[in-house]
């Protein structure tokens, strides 16, 4: 491979592969509340992330139990990562979160996976997860949604949180010893290539941990879906997000790892989605043109500590 993959991560880490649970909450996040904002980010739906979801009104204990039993089963798995997938499970009261936390602590769940926005990571919620670790012998990692470092872009999105927010959530959590998966966009189409490179460059300096690359897919019935309807931008071309992806690749840190390198959406809720290609042909492109032009992950990771002193070494 020419990049770290999020699989080959945990079988390293646990000796076997190890499968995501995902656990729907109830929930909703400070920017369609009204908190921070209303209506969410413009590419948002009703649904959150939560299409292949079971019912957020099952408790947590019976969505895994049902997940395990149907993911154990088809792939002969025996560890398992809860994931707190839809929405900010951190936007809640604590100790609501607590009690949603501790019903995923089951035999045979070796890791616990809270997503959320930037702007929801809090120290009260950060001590908690590290005594769930302390005590229960559970790795703890963390989700965080930033899409882009551009901040007119964020802006325009309706993120609801500036870069700022992202920086200090990630220090935060690195205080305690969790892992950092980001959330990114690689063909925004109010970004250019400098963003892209600007992005690796960031993820790389904070040493988050993994990545999860996206291709922007426009839900039906989402601002996004209207101003698409309206030719306010352009999505660019197929070509494009290939060569967005490699460059950004090519300017990570080679111990960052891809959990994901494109997203998938159901066509039928979409106006566009993955420039109407699988998302397995995407991801085989991607892994061509890197064979065919010799690059890696890493390859220009030439920016950290100190770089224009590089030319005093021996």
């Amino acid at each position: 491979m020419r990049y770290l993959t999020y699989s080959e991560l945990l079988k390293t880490k646990y000796g076997e592969r190890v499968y995501k649970l995902p656990v729907n909450l109830p929930g909703t996040c400070p920017n369609r509340d009204g908190n921070v904002g209303c209506g969410g980010c413009i590419y948002c739906g009703e649904a959150g992330a939560a299409f292949e979801n079971l019912p957020s009104d099952m408790p947590v204990a019976q969505q895994i139990a049902t997940n395990m039993e149907y993911i154990g089963k088809k792939y002969k798995a025996q560890k398992f990562i809860a994931y707190f997938q839809n929405y900010s499970n951190t936007y809640m009261p604590i100790e609501q979160f607590k009690e949603y936390v501790k019903s995923a602590i089951v035999e045979n769940v070796v890791e616990i996976a809270v997503s959320t926005r930037p702007d929801c990571i809090n120290d009260d919620y950060l001590d908690f997860l590290k005594s769930v670790k302390d005590e229960h012998n559970i790795e703890i990692s963390i989700e965080l949604g930033l899409q882009t470092v551009n901040y007119h872009t964020l802006k325009t999105l309706n993120r609801g949180h500036s870069l700022a927010e992202f920086i200090d959530a990630v220090l935060r959590i690195k205080k305690y010893g969790f892992s950092v998966c980001t959330h990114i966009i690689l063909n925004l189409p109010w970004d250019n290539r400098d963003d892209v490179i600007e992005c690796a460059k960031i993820l790389s300096a904070l040493k988050v941990d993994q990545v999860k690359i996206h291709c922007l897919y426009i839900l039906k019935d989402t601002p996004l879906a209207d101003m698409y309807t309206n030719g306010e931008f352009d999505m660019g071309t197929y070509y494009d997000y290939v060569a967005n992806v490699i460059a950004f690749l090519e300017y990570l840190h080679p111990d960052i790892a891809i959990q994901r390198i494109i997203g998938r959406a159901r066509e039928e809720d979409c106006l566009f989605a993955n420039y109407s290609t699988s998302w397995w042909k995407i991801k085989d492109n991607i892994d061509e043109q890197m064979e065919l032009f010799d690059t890696y992950q890493g390859k220009r990771c030439d920016y950290l500590n100190g770089k224009a002193l590089k030319k005093f070494k021996n």
